[in-house]
C-alpha cells in the first residue's frame, strides 16, 4: 500500500531533503525553504502580555520556576488553550532559548508520565482535571481555567519570594501593561532584568579548575548577607545555571 500510493514515502523524502539540504520541492505543495522560517519568530508566536493580563504580579512565580528549572504543570479542559499558554512560557527565560522543556499535551498514562518524570524541569500541559491531585508531577500548578497558580508543598522552600522577586514582578507587569510595547519588546525587558539577576552571581563566582564554566563560591555569597529569600533563590539559580560544584 505504501509503495502504491507513495504518500508516506514522499513525506519521508521531503523530510530528509529539508533536514539535509534545508529545502524540498514537490508538484503538490511547491517549494519549502527552511531559511524562510525564522526560529525567533516562531518563539515569539505566543503572547507574554496575555499571560500577564491573566496573572499580574503572580507571573513572577512562573518566571522564578523557569529560572530555577522547576516543574510546571498547566491545566485547562481545552487543549488549544493549554498549547497556546505553554508554548509562550519559555520566553520568560529568553536567555536560554530552550523550548525543549515543553510537553504541551500529556496524558495521565504510565508511559507518558514516566518519560515526563525523567526530565529535570519542564512545562507540561494537561486537559485531565485529575492532574490537580498529582502533586508528584509538579512544583507549580497553573489552573488556567480558574486563573490560579499554586505552589506544591515540596517546592515552597525553593520558591520563597522576597524583595528581588517583587522587583522582577513589578518590571514584568509595568512592561506588559504598556500599550505602546509589543510582546517582543516586553520579552526584551524581561530578558534584560533576567541578565541583571544573573549578574548578581558573577562577583561570587570563580573559574573552575578545568577552565570550564564559572562556579559559585557559596561561602562568599553567604558572607554578602543577602536577605534569606534572595540568598536561597540565588543558590537555586546557580544550580540551574550549572554553577555549583557537584
Amino acid at each position: 500500500m505504501y509503495v502504491k500510493h507513495g504518500t508516506p514515502v514522499r513525506m519521508m523524502e521531503s523530510y530528509i531533503a529539508v533536514l539535509t539540504k534545508g529545502a524540498c520541492q514537490s508538484e503538490e505543495n511547491g517549494s519549502f525553504l527552511s531559511k524562510d522560517f525564522s526560529a525567533r519568530k516562531a518563539y515569539l508566536a505566543g503572547s507574554i502580555k496575555d499571560i500577564v493580563s491573566q496573572f499580574g504580579m503572580e507571573t513572577v512565580i512562573l518566571h522564578t520556576a523557569l529560572m530555577i528549572k522547576k516543574r510546571i504543570v498547566v491545566y485547562h479542559p481545552k487543549i488549544e488553550a493549554v498549547q497556546e499558554f505553554t508554548r509562550t512560557l519559555p520566553a520568560l527565560v529568553w536567555h536560554r532559548q530552550d523550548w525543549s522543556i515543553l510537553h504541551p499535551f500529556v496524558h495521565l498514562q504510565a508511559e507518558e508520565l514516566e518519560a515526563l518524570q525523567a526530565c529535570t524541569g519542564y512545562v507540561a500541559g494537561f486537559v485531565d482535571p485529575e492532574v490537580s491531585h498529582r502533586s508528584d508531577l509538579y512544583d507549580v500548578f497553573v489552573n488556567l481555567a480558574d486563573r490560579e497558580i499554586s505552589i506544591a508543598p515540596s517546592a515552597k522552600e525553593a520558591m520563597t519570594m522576597g524583595k528581588l522577586h517583587r522587583e522582577v514582578a513589578q518590571l514584568i507587569v509595568e512592561s506588559a501593561e504598556d500599550p505602546e510595547k509589543s510582546d517582543g519588546e516586553v520579552i526584551q525587558d524581561i530578558s534584560q532584568k533576567t541578565r541583571e539577576v544573573l549578574a548578581i552571581l558573577m562577583p561570587f563566582s570563580e573559574a573552575s579548575g578545568d577552565g570550564g564554566k564559572r562556579v559559585l563560591n557559596l561561602e562568599a555569597l553567604k558572607q554578602r548577607r543577602f536577605p534569606s529569600a534572595t540568598e536561597n533563590f540565588l543558590c537555586h539559580l546557580a544550580a540551574a545555571e550549572q554553577m555549583l560544584k557537584i
